[in-house]
């Protein structure tokens, strides 16, 4: 067997640590898979938040969630807005107790999406702020970062450095990534510790 992808890395590090009936985020649904997978595992009575700027990403996104048994999945709630504004957008009694934030970075995979719309680094390291308030002790937040693309790399070196720098008596990082290619994409993995 070999190593895992950087999606299967994000999402066992999240299955490790969510359980039946928590709070989760997407804040980037792109087609939905992320979505998909953080409804399955905190189950028919947890609650996903979920966040894109595209209406075409949120469209691809409910066309996935139809093809799932209803009673398997959590509550859903889809936002057309930016990761960058997941705190204002979020019931207050939600800050600090979200289990998981997934960010999955870059351009919507779609055949016919506009690959010119991509996530941007400022509203990025926003959104990676504001998920460190809304994760609860021990929850984790991933970024899977794609360096490969325009504006990729920029946005993978400042979330690298973002990270690299965050206090360690509150969080832990590590990073998952392939070292023989620069423009591989890697996952960031946080854990919040109080």
């Amino acid at each position: 067997m070999g190593f895992l992808s950087v999606l299967s890395f994000a999402h066992k590090q999240v299955s490790e640590r969510l359980q039946p009936g928590d709070i989760a985020i997407d804040a980037t649904v792109g087609t939905g898979a992320d979505t998909v997978f953080l409804a399955k595992s905190v189950g028919p009575k947890g609650h996903v938040y979920s966040f894109d700027i595209q209406e075409q990403a949120l469209v691809l996104a409910k066309e996935r969630f139809a093809r799932e048994p209803v009673d398997s999945l959590a509550s859903i709630s889809l936002f057309l807005a930016s990761h960058s504004l997941m705190k204002e957008n979020l019931p207050p009694e939600v800050q600090g107790r979200v289990g998981a934030i997934m960010f999955n970075l870059g351009y919507l995979p779609s055949q016919e999406a506009d690959k010119q719309i991509i996530t941007e680094t400022d509203s990025t390291l926003s959104a990676l702020e504001a998920a460190l308030l809304l994760l609860r002790p021990k929850g984790i937040i991933t970024a899977v970062l794609y360096p490969g693309h325009a504006g990729g790399e920029a946005e993978a070196q400042a979330v690298t450095a973002w990270a690299s720098a965050l206090p360690q008596d509150i969080c832990q990082t590590v990073i998952y990534r392939q070292l023989q290619r620069s423009d591989a994409p890697y996952v960031i993995a946080i854990e919040k510790k109080r």
